[in-house]
């Protein structure tokens, strides 16, 4: 009979052992994340440390730099920015609240199995493998009053044109429109992993015990899919805050549409001022760490009550 040599635990090494082991994984484990932490340091560490060096300098887009304290934080003040922070907050709130709207019913619409389900969740999904300037340049023409086909259906209705861009207003809602379109797919696939990862068994403990269907989605659905509209509020939240293709083609940033980011690249490549747009960029990324990180809080503590 052929003896079978089995590795020692280890937990049935010696202490020494033991730590030798340890520390062999750990370099092990070093090694194998440099090449990550190589790119992670060369493609985020370092510009974003650049970008907070040249938000104290006074940085032109041609020619050399000086520093200059804190005066580039001065934009922060600066009444356009104020404007750009107002407007890129309430388009935030409005798509975020729509778009999860949308989301949440194609999911609930699309979760169980059915005879040509499938080609619904296809559908629903499609807009979203279209690049977003692509949708903005598609939408640009459905919204132009010199040939959209919207304001001929509009006519048909007797409703007569309508200036989707012309104010800002309209300008918002045409954009929220089109992000609808364009992510409410994306983020249904998201929430409908959610929706298929809850047990059937605690639905049909629920029914059992008399809880009707909006109890159900209340008391069950909701809760345990916090983790789910966690990440999708996030990801929303934070493409809400950073937008700029949208409004860059539909606007240009016209009409009090311009956002944040449109903001920072005016004063970089219209005024040639890298130093106050690297400022509003600083300030732009704490914002985001706070108010993700808010986010996350609230719903870590409503899935803990």
């Amino acid at each position: 009979m052929v003896a079978v040599l089995r590795p020692a635990s280890a937990r049935s090494l010696p202490p020494r052992s033991r730590s030798a082991l340890a520390r062999t994984r750990r370099r092990a484990g070093t090694l194998y994340a440099l090449p990550t932490m190589a790119i992670v340091t060369v493609l985020f560490v370092v510009p974003l440390l650049l970008m907070v060096w040249m938000s104290f300098n006074s940085w032109p887009l041609i020619g050399a730099s000086a520093p200059n304290g804190v005066a580039n934080y001065k934009a922060l003040h600066d009444p356009l920015f104020l404007r750009a922070v107002v407007f890129t907050l309430k388009y935030t709130v409005v798509t975020t609240v729509v778009l999860s709207l949308v989301a949440f019913g194609l999911a609930l619409l699309v979760q169980e199995a059915r005879p040509g389900v499938g080609a619904y969740r296809t559908v629903f999904f499609l807009p979203a493998s279209v690049g977003l300037a692509s949708t903005s340049l598609l939408f640009y023409s459905m919204f132009n009053n010199d040939s959209s086909p919207l304001n001929a259906a509009t006519r048909a209705l007797h409703t007569g044109d309508i200036d989707w861009l012309g104010t800002s207003n309209n300008a918002l809602w045409s954009t929220v429109g089109m992000i609808t379109w364009r992510f409410a797919g994306f983020y249904m696939l998201i929430l409908l992993t959610g929706l298929q990862g809850i047990d059937p068994n605690v639905y049909e403990a629920a029914r059992t015990d008399g809880a009707n269907r909006w109890q159900v989605f209340r008391l069950v659905t909701l809760p345990l899919l916090r983790p789910t509209l966690a990440l999708m509020m996030v990801l929303s939240v934070t493409g809400s805050l950073l937008a700029f293709d949208q409004f860059f083609v539909l606007t240009g940033g016209r009409h009090e549409t311009a956002t944040v980011v449109i903001d920072i690249y005016r004063e970089a490549f219209l005024s040639q001022d890298l130093g106050r747009a690297a400022a509003v960029s600083v300030a732009v990324l704490l914002a985001l760490i706070v108010i993700n990180g808010a986010q996350l809080r609230l719903l870590r503590r409503h899935s803990e009550s």
